[in-house]
């Protein structure tokens, strides 16, 4: 009897596929796996690198965490910044989408002009707000001209937060409203054209029919508008630095002030992984929410 052919590792597609893929897998390993190990061991040590080198302390970083009220501030902020960011860009770039997905005068230069902010440097973008927004700047030149009294708005613990929040809207809108437009333009018009002939209103239509074909668009728009406000750093250092008072300190901002303000890497390592676990987190749950549908 001939002898059962058994497919080897080693036959030409198999070689050839882990030729393809060693590159990007070497590049993956490197700039992804190796760097993410390392923080988490660097974060159960203490020391620094120009100084004696580091030294295992196990879980007391973790725990100067937790006993820190600076860290429950920062926490505390970047969770405001984000809710107070994330809702309003995903309202307004969603209701931009759809008025700009109809046929309306001068639609093209009107989307050009929402999403030129998203091309931006944050650095660039945050400079400019600050202009705007100092005490003599234009923002307060427009006030008083209206007899309001000028507002310190970068100077002021109320004010700041909104200020960054404000900027981090104007920067993500452009980019969100692309993505409900693309979103918008795969949901069929039969769908609507049915609607209308069962006399289904504009609000129904939306509620109905728009909100549902965009539901994997909507939990793409929420977990990348989350991630870019979690990691919010060039506006605040631009800006605010962090003030006044600790109160517009967010968790990258502040992992940036332990690690390279106080030399204090293995501290600075753990609140990154605090930061890096609930960016998991948020990109599970979008895996498993387009896993149901």
């Amino acid at each position: 009897m001939p002898k059962k052919y058994t497919k080897s590792w080693l036959d030409n597609d198999t070689a050839a596929a882990w030729i393809f893929l060693t590159p990007a897998l070497i590049l993956l390993g490197v700039f992804i796996i190796w760097p993410i190990a390392y923080l988490f061991y660097l974060s159960f040590t203490a020391g620094s690198f120009t100084l004696k080198g580091t030294y295992w302390i196990g879980l007391k970083n973790y725990w100067r965490l937790l006993l820190n009220p600076d860290f429950w501030q920062v926490l505390g902020n970047t969770f405001y910044f984000t809710v107070a960011t994330i809702i309003p860009t995903l309202v307004i770039s969603l209701g931009l989408a759809v008025l700009l997905n109809r046929s309306i005068p001068l639609r093209g230069i009107l989307r050009s002009a929402y999403f030129l902010p998203s091309i931006i440097s944050l650095v660039a973008a945050g400079l400019g707000f600050r202009w705007l927004f100092q005490t003599s700047g234009p923002v307060n030149g427009l006030l008083e001209f209206f007899g309001i009294p000028a507002i310190p708005w970068l100077g002021d613990t109320f004010w700041a937060m909104p200020v960054l929040i404000l900027m981090s809207i104007w920067k993500q809108l452009g980019f969100n409203m692309v993505v409900f437009l693309a979103g918008l333009q795969a949901i069929p018009p039969s769908r609507y054209e049915a609607a209308d002939l069962d006399g289904a209103n504009a609000w129904q239509q939306f509620w109905y029919i728009t909100l549902p074909g965009l539901r994997p668009t909507l939990i793409f728009a929420i977990i990348t508008t989350a991630i870019f406000t979690l990691r919010s750093f060039e506006q605040v250092y631009v800006m605010t630095g962090g003030g006044p008072l600790n109160s517009t300190n967010l968790l990258v901002y502040y992992i940036y002030q332990e690690a390279f303000g106080q030399f204090d890497f293995g501290y600075a390592a753990a609140a990154a992984t605090v930061l890096l676990a609930g960016t998991l987190v948020l990109v599970y749950l979008q895996l498993q929410t387009w896993g149901e549908e």
